[in-house]
């Protein structure tokens, strides 16, 4: 099935290979994406979707250095130079649209303290150019401050239009903005943001569908992961309240990260996956992402629980995807310490095993 078509929202994807979103670090001046990343997309265009890497919405947004925006008109330039390519290439590809919120420092934001919905500060570092270093506590948003927000999201979701961009992704996974307001780590209030944590969220596709469409727009979250200080008391209940309240709006698809439901680091094998514990609650197309091999993804289509599957770190290392996993040719090995910023090498320099870049 890996191979079949699959309709996602307003799209028609020749295959159900996804390209995870990767934050690579590698934006030029001014957070502007370049001719290199409008390479790097344009080698993986083979995918049945892209989905471009997180971009800041605001500047306010920014997380680490290197990372592009899709706030500026240079940006807006340079990721149509992008969209241009993949498209060139026969692909479509989406953008995943991106607020760190409290998993910033002021050294990236021009002094400023990072916001999160409150005041608590993240118990890990901040990956800086001069090493790690602590974040300060953030900036608990007010009333009035949190529509700026939202308005930066629609804002965003506007110029991803003008760049070419087939949709978006909102990020709601990791740690991030969106996951902050969502989960009782992060979100103490009382007010109208804390009494229904799935507010900011609502608002903010509210505001991005106004933009593109519903059928345009999906959303990706990532329940029993701790990635970047994140976490809640009772992922399940939070997250089947998220899910259920977006399942009537019609998103383009929605996206959810593995690990397995166990609640450890360990992983219980025989413990349900997260797309298996929320498929009930999602009747659209739903991606599954999390260390999938052929096998794997192969087994979560044929048995209902997932739709599409993404691949992140093997796309790193092999812009011919697709060519491997439908003829089972081996993976290029990656080079973790070529991840995050650089140049070419560990970027577009990985080869192909086949010359023919269509299959």
């Amino acid at each position: 099935m890996l191979f079949t078509e699959l309709r996602l929202g307003a799209l028609t994807l020749p295959n159900r290979v996804v390209m995870a979103p990767l934050t690579r670090q590698r934006a030029g001046a001014g957070d502007a994406p370049t001719a290199l990343n409008a390479l790097h997309y344009a080698q993986r265009a083979t995918a049945g979707l892209i989905v471009a890497e997180a971009s800041q919405v605001s500047p306010r947004g920014k997380g680490y250095v290197g990372t592009p925006g899709c706030h500026s008109p240079e940006q807006v330039a340079g990721w149509r130079l992008v969209t241009d390519a993949v498209h060139a290439a026969g692909g479509r590809i989406l953008l995943q649209l991106w607020h760190a919120g409290r998993r910033s420092h002021p050294s990236l934001l021009g002094g400023r303290l990072p916001i999160c919905p409150s005041a608590v500060q993240p118990s890990l570092p901040v990956r800086l150019p001069g090493g790690a270093e602590q974040p300060p506590v953030p900036h608990d948003l007010t009333l009035k401050e949190i529509p700026g927000v939202v308005e930066d999201f629609r804002i965003g979701a506007a110029n991803a239009l003008a760049a070419g961009f087939d949709g978006i992704e909102l990020h709601g996974a990791n740690g991030y903005l969106i996951e902050q307001f969502l989960t009782d780590k992060a979100n103490h209030r009382t007010d109208a943001y804390g009494g229904d944590r799935l507010r900011f969220m609502l608002e903010v596709v509210a505001a991005v569908t106004s933009i593109w469409g519903a059928d345009r727009v999906g959303i990706r979250f990532s329940p029993f992961g701790h990635a970047n200080d994140g976490g809640d008391s009772d992922p399940a209940t939070t997250y089947g309240a998220a899910i259920r309240a977006l399942d009537p709006l019609g998103l383009a698809f929605l996206h959810l990260i593995e690990p397995r439901v166990s609640g450890n680091t360990d992983g219980d094998p025989d413990a349900p996956s997260v797309a298996a514990l929320f498929r009930p609650l999602w009747h659209g197309p739903l991606i599954v992402a999390g260390g999938f091999d052929r096998a794997k993804a192969d087994a979560v289509l044929a048995d209902g629980t997932a739709d599409a599957v993404a691949f992140g770190r093997a796309y790193i290392s092999n812009p011919d995807l697709i060519a491997r996993l439908r003829f089972g040719i081996p993976f290029s090995p990656y080079d973790r310490s070529t991840f995050y910023g650089g140049g070419a090498e560990g970027y577009t320099d990985y080869p192909s095993a086949l010359r023919s870049p269509r299959l």
